[in-house]
């Protein structure tokens, strides 16, 4: 007879021998879990972390903020800025970076202290909160860092967007008392950070419409006078050093340091042509002069009866150099400032092109495809509104608009608001209202007194 089994033996399974793995073939591992992969990254070695940071630094100083923020092992492994060295260590400065317009009128030191800053090469953009702003009025750019102006005291602060790091400097106040005293070229006034060879950097402060600068630096107690008496065109912040055009006289100078430096130059190939203005851009850590002037072509369009030479400054060599293609570059001009931005990664803009204004042409591009865009943008016809503002705005709008700095101070689009009409009173209320707020500080016999400003 068979032997007799139970239930629970009848049920149990019997269990073979271990299947061993074929040779040659590898067991899958199952995914690495999150804290896992996040600990080993973190302990990356320190030497191949400080490289890394330092590669990121080389390209873009936020990247390097940012690849510090991930870990405190990072952020041992690589050096903290300090406050001075990021205002000026060029390195350490946001270089490519350029302030957007919100376009609603709105000034910037109000409850929101918000700018939008927006990279022209990698077409990346972050809106960052400053409290910084508060009671200023920004009067400037320089790599990106921002120069503000105290309403109502008139001292003047360098910021650094990214890092928060800031420098205030003394009142502008009794120098502009004694060498400038107009008061509608303070509320046009531009600033620039140079470089120094006894100080961390250098401010100078430039107005329109008079023969005279301002300059101080970290530490001193007042501004001294720079006297150049010269009508002063379009200003380039260059390698430290700050240079001009001068209007009407073919003439390249230097403002800063005050050196008894200039290039004089003749485009004997333009001696018959009307030159209408001349800028000065950077390009690849090269100065370059663009001249506008006009065709010897007659035309009904004010746009197409101009043209542009372009040149390379060869500050030693004190010559120009022609070039006859800016490649895949493009250039935004206007007296304020002036942009030189790659289109790789901008496909709205075209390449080899020049970004310009004229008289009612607020935005006009001239390229192997020149044209008038003023057209599609058009809100009023110099008189009443005659569409609402076309949302959202471009690139190319953007960026004029930054070239444009007395309405990208207002928050008003250049390619919009170039002129306002005087139906437009709310508008034109607002505009009061910020010179309003700009005061100047004069000594009495009792004290301080603070005088307003306006236009």
């Amino acid at each position: 007879m068979p032997p007799v089994t139970s239930a629970a033996t009848e049920g149990r399974k019997r269990k073979g021998a271990p299947v061993r793995p074929r040779a040659g073939c590898k067991r899958r591992r199952g995914p690495v879990p999150a804290q896992e992969e996040a600990s080993g990254w973190a302990s990356l070695p320190t030497d191949i972390a400080r490289l890394v940071g330092w590669r990121l630094l080389a390209d873009d100083v936020v990247d390097y903020l940012i690849f510090r923020a991930v870990c405190s092992g990072w952020r041992a492994s690589t050096s903290r800025p300090d406050r001075i060295s990021a205002l000026s260590k060029p390195y350490l400065r946001p270089r490519g970076w350029v302030a957007l317009c919100d376009g609603d009128a709105a000034p910037l030191d109000d409850a929101c202290c918000e700018i939008t800053f927006f990279h022209t090469r990698t077409a990346r953009r972050l809106r960052v909160r400053l409290p910084e702003l508060r009671f200023h009025r920004v009067v400037g750019f320089t790599d990106g860092l921002v120069i503000l102006l105290h309403k109502r005291k008139t001292t003047v602060r360098v910021l650094h967007p990214f890092t928060r790091g800031m420098v205030d400097l003394p009142p502008l106040a009794p120098a502009f008392q004694k060498a400038v005293k107009d008061r509608g070229s303070l509320l046009h006034m531009s600033a620039f950070v140079c470089s120094s060879p006894t100080a961390p950097f250098s401010v100078v402060a430039h107005f329109p419409w008079k023969p005279v600068a301002l300059w101080t630096q970290p530490g001193r107690v007042a501004w001294e006078f720079i006297r150049h008496g010269l009508e002063i065109q379009n200003i380039l912040p260059f390698q430290g050093m700050l240079f001009a055009t001068v209007k009407s006289t073919k003439q390249i100078v230097m403002v800063y340091p005050p050196r008894k430096f200039s290039l004089a130059y003749a485009l004997d190939s333009l001696a018959t042509q009307k030159i209408w203005c001349e800028y000065l851009v950077e390009f690849a850590g090269r100065m370059m002069l663009v001249v506008q002037h006009r065709t010897s072509e007659v035309d009904a369009r004010a746009w197409a009866s101009c043209a542009f030479k372009v040149f390379e400054v060869d500050i030693r060599g004190k010559k120009l150099l022609p070039i006859f293609s800016l490649g895949d570059h493009a250039l935004f001009l206007h007296t304020d400032r002036c942009l030189c931005i790659s289109t790789m990664n901008l496909p709205s803009i075209y390449s080899n092109s020049v970004y310009f204004t004229l008289p009612r042409r607020p935005v006009v591009t001239q390229s192997l495809l020149s044209e008038d865009l003023s057209a599609m943008c058009q809100i009023h016809d110099m008189e009443e509104k005659i569409q609402p503002s076309v949302r959202p705005f471009t690139i190319a709008d953007h960026l004029l608009t930054y070239c444009h700095h007395l309405e990208w101070a207002w928050g008003l689009m250049f390619h919009e608001y170039h002129y306002i009409p005087e139906s437009f009173k709310e508008l034109q209320k607002k505009i009061q209202t910020q010179y309003s707020q700009v005061r100047i500080p004069q000594a009495t016999a009792g004290g301080t007194k603070s005088k307003l400003c306006h236009n």
